[in-house]
């Protein structure tokens, strides 16, 4: 059975052992600003520069099967994707890169690097991932935006 916790981890470890550039979006990011919520992901912004070394570390981990590209918001998102099937329970697990685009260079230049239960970790900004979720605009991200406007430090 995988353990969110441990892959996400396990992941942005080997980032950082490589010192490759990413931040933490998503859900797991909501729970690293201290409004935690279930999620069943790992989502990254990474520069298009850095994604094929994001994916060979992901590899390394056992994620092995990747995705067609996707966009959304008319473009101002591409991603990529990466499962990981879990050989007993087969559980699978998805690993999320958001590319680094024009309509959203600036979440990316504003990231922070913060101290969490990891370590030393970057993530986007509180700022930066409430833009990111307005540009998708799904009903739990915009619970999470409420989320994130309600409680700014």
């Amino acid at each position: 059975m995988l353990d969110l916790y441990d892959e996400f981890a396990a992941l942005v470890g080997a980032l950082e052992a490589k010192q490759v550039e990413y931040a933490v979006c998503g859900g797991l990011a909501m729970a690293v600003h201290g409004l935690p919520r279930a999620t069943v992901d790992v989502d990254l912004l990474v520069p298009a520069a850095a994604v094929q070394t994001v994916l060979a570390c992901a590899r390394d981990l056992g994620y092995t099967t990747p995705a067609n590209p996707m966009r959304f918001a008319d473009g101002a998102v591409e991603t990529r994707r990466a499962t990981k099937v879990d050989a007993g329970s087969h559980d699978l697990l998805s690993l999320d890169l958001l590319l680094v685009t024009p309509a959203i260079e600036r979440i990316w230049t504003e990231r922070i690097r913060v101290h969490w239960d990891l370590g030393e970790l970057w993530v986007v900004s509180r700022h930066g991932l409430a833009s990111l979720k307005r540009l998708r605009g799904s009903g739990q991200d915009l619970d999470d935006i409420k989320r994130l406007e309600a409680d700014e430090p």
